[in-house]
């Protein structure tokens, strides 16, 4: 008896709870607080579960939405899709942004500090002969501004250094030899040969070098930082397809339409949706990972021989040196241009010797030492910079194929077998896809077209190769950012075309030689006054002299 009384109130307990937990299923109020906390009105949500309802996405049977209710939450599936990869994305442009603008105002800083620091020095050793010939200076920064920030299409670098070096030729050939008149087009003759004469030293050649290649690798870099952030914004703004959509809004409400509002979707579950709705975005992946490391070998080349900083501080220095070498070789470069532009005419109104001294640049300077570097340019320098930036760029790896992984993690999934599994709380049984379009062929809870990739990412992916061959070619001392059109004119490459790896041990940046100096255009001046070659050598020479002053006689008119 008392066996049977113990079996009845079990059985009693047993219905009681089954009646109370059949009864909160088909109570909808836990969906209408959730459903409500989205911003939607509560009264779209039934009482109670209705059984059968005409859904479209969600599992048939006993459900708590509504059609109505399940449009609205796939428009709020997409949202809550899409802001965590916004936010991502947000983080990761402005991250870029900012290096963009500090490297851009440290250049942009380092150019105008360098000029105004030549200025200055220039006045206080030349005085008036420098202030009557700054417009040349003044040009000469003007251009290498406009090639840092159009580059080759508005400056060639090549064409604009040699026109600089042949002007102040000019102009201090004129100042040396005050006691002569000198016609335009001697003048003209005496720029021709620049190259040959070498008035000033090693200066120009070695100058050439080292300003194309930090220039090209500054101006390249960069662009580099600016591109990155116009790539992550047009990439984040593709639009989710319609099957994404729909796959977003099962794994993310369907719980709610069950009354089920706490569950939470299966980690591989999320996984497959996730990827199958970035598939087009994971394609980015190679390119951008790409485009990341030649984007860290041009830092490394900025922080060693490439370093802008280097020949921008000291560049009055070596300028300096220039007209120095120019000053100690004025009478045998006169007597060169003598004998190859012919006699110049007297001056008809001949200076004395005190005003011809005035005239002459007559200051020297102490040798530059790179332990007196002038004040850095917007507060930092370039090796700080470089040092951030690499952490940022090394961060930024793969970002588009751990976008899946970085949605389906911490409080968004349930780790757990207890998850929702698109149709019930259950384990999830399906094989994880990979990362990208082509992957996507099989995926069991997206619908994707592998044969329609996004037109928007496929010209991202473009942009970020073409920039990878212009950071590849600046890593060598090239720039290959030319328009079309001046290529299909013919317009050569500008750059040092540095490939050896001395470019990567030669830390001296101050006048460094590369092992395959560029050879100049004209042929070098012969050294008459040379005698190491012995009686032959002295027998041609004289032969040579011979027939030069032949061949002055019959064209030293067109010279004049």
């Amino acid at each position: 008896m008392k066996t049977m009384l113990v079996f009845s109130a079990v059985c009693t307990l047993v219905l009681f709870v089954s009646a109370k937990a059949e009864l909160k299923s088909k109570n909808c109020n836990e969906v209408r607080a959730a459903y409500s906390s989205k911003g939607f009105n509560v009264n779209d949500v039934p009482n109670k579960g209705v059984q059968g309802a005409p859904l479209k996405v969600c599992p048939q049977g006993f459900s708590c939405c509504t059609l109505e209710m399940e449009e609205k939450l796939s428009q709020q599936s997409r949202s809550d899709l899409k802001a965590p990869v916004s936010q991502l994305s947000s983080n990761l442009q402005n991250t870029f942004k900012q290096r963009h603008t500090h490297f851009d105002k440290f250049f942009r800083e380092l150019l105008h500090n360098a000029e105004h620091s030549l200025n200055g020095m220039f006045v206080r050793t030349y005085g008036m002969m420098y202030v009557q010939n700054a417009e040349l200076f003044k040009d000469f920064f003007d251009s290498l501004k406009r090639y840092y920030s159009l580059g080759s299409a508005a400056v060639n670098m090549d064409s604009m250094l040699s026109e600089f070096w042949a002007d102040l030729l000019e102009r201090m050939f004129r100042l040396v030899n005050v006691q002569y008149e000198f016609s335009d087009a001697y003048m003209e003759c005496v720029s021709r040969h620049t190259e040959q004469l070498q008035p000033f030293g090693d200066v120009p050649r070695k100058l050439r070098l080292q300003l194309t290649r930090a220039f090209v690798a500054a101006r390249t870099f960069t662009r580099g930082l600016a591109l990155m952030p116009e790539v992550v914004n047009k990439v984040s703004m593709v639009s989710m397809s319609p099957s994404c959509v729909r796959a977003a809004m099962k794994m993310l409400y369907c719980p709610y339409c069950s009354g089920q509002v706490a569950l939470k979707p299966c980690q591989n579950y999320c996984l497959n949706v996730v990827r199958g709705c970035l598939a087009n975005q994971a394609d980015l992946d190679t390119e951008w990972n790409n485009f990341l490391d030649a984007m860290l070998s041009l830092a490394e080349r900025l922080e060693g021989p490439f370093n802008f900083e280097s020949v921008m501080d000291p560049i009055d220095v070596k300028i300096s040196e220039a007209i120095m070498n120019m000053q100690e070789n004025s009478m045998q470069v006169s007597q060169k241009v003598f004998q190859g532009c012919g006699q110049p005419k007297p001056s008809t109104t001949m200076r004395s010797r005190r005003s011809v001294k005035e005239t002459a640049f007559t200051g020297r300077f102490r040798p530059y030492s790179p332990d007196a570097r002038p004040t850095t340019a917007a507060g930092t320098s370039l090796d700080r910079l470089t040092t951030d930036v690499k952490k940022k760029l090394k961060h930024a790896k793969k970002f588009w194929s751990t976008l899946p992984d970085t949605l389906c993690a911490g409080e968004r999934i349930s780790p757990s077998d207890h998850c929702w599994n698109g149709t019930a709380m259950s384990r999830y049984e399906s094989v994880v896809m990979g990362n990208g379009l082509a992957n996507q062929v099989s995926n069991p809870d997206v619908e994707v077209d592998i044969t329609k990739p996004d037109i928007v990412i496929r010209s991202q992916i473009a942009a970020l190769k073409e920039m990878t061959s212009w950071l590849k070619a600046a890593h060598s001392g090239n720039d290959i950012s030319v328009d079309n059109d001046e290529e299909a004119s013919g317009g050569e490459e500008s750059g040092s075309g540095c490939d050896s790896p001395s470019c990567e041990a030669d830390r001296d940046i101050y006048f460094s030689t590369p092992p395959n100096p560029v050879k100049p255009r004209l042929i070098p001046v012969v050294n008459r006054d040379s005698s190491s070659n012995g009686v032959a050598g002295s027998s041609q020479g004289s032969m040579v002299l011979a027939l030069c002053g032949l061949v002055l006689a019959l064209l030293g008119p067109h010279w004049r």
